[in-house]
């Protein structure tokens, strides 16, 4: 499903540099179901093998940056909404009522550390804005956990790039190694979905109807 999006960045990356990765991390941390293991990982593995002019550090910054502007827009536009506009009208923007409860869910479990480590989840981690928003945490610190999560994330994926750039097989141009290596990424991201998200939404939604 992603190829075409893959294939597209993977050229556009030379001209648009720190910029473009930003961009599309931010878009990853709004509604927009980008996962950020297509966009990290390769502009990593361009640059460790010197086809791009970009730096491991720069690329790491540029997506955290991009992760915490995105993860704003989510957070004031919830604010700024109210709990009653997002559940009412969030749907139509590809935000379930279901997902914000899950995600208050989760906000209310783990307080204020779980905007740290939600930036390390999948399907949590561009969710958690909204929560944070309604209940009006305090900004500065949403922030703080929020880069501090994202610039942890932003250095595993670009070492997952770097690791590929050191595969054989890759730097001879099979550019399928990329989907193969995502594919590994998406498993080991689907059992800490499940560990730490789904257990935990279910036992509490099971729980819910005796409080």
């Amino acid at each position: 499903m992603f190829k075409p999006l893959i294939d597209w960045y993977l050229g556009a990356l030379a001209k648009g540099g720190y910029g473009l990765i930003a961009l599309l991390m931010a878009v990853e941390s709004s509604i927009v179901p980008l996962p950020s293991e297509v966009v990290i990982p390769p502009a990593a593995h361009l640059a460790y093998t010197g086809q791009i002019p970009l730096s491991l550090a720069g690329i790491i910054l540029a997506g955290t940056i991009g992760s915490w502007l995105g993860a704003t827009v989510m957070y004031w536009a919830s604010r700024l909404a109210g709990r009653p506009l997002v559940m009412r009208y969030g749907k139509y923007f590809l935000i379930s009522p279901s997902k914000v409860e899950g995600a208050e869910r989760w906000a209310t479990h783990y307080g204020s550390l779980g905007i740290f480590i939600s930036r390390l989840l999948p399907v949590v981690r561009h969710l958690i804005g909204i929560p944070a928003g309604i209940v009006r945490m305090d900004y500065l610190k949403f922030s703080i956990y929020t880069l501090l999560g994202s610039g942890i994330w932003c250095g595993v994926l670009c070492y997952l790039g770097v690791k590929m750039g050191q595969d054989e097989k890759l730097l001879k141009g099979e550019l399928h190694r990329i989907s193969l290596w995502l594919g590994g990424a998406m498993l080991v991201l689907a059992a800490m979905y499940y560990l730490f998200v789904h257990r935990h939404m279910g036992k509490t939604k099971a729980a819910s109807p005796k409080s």
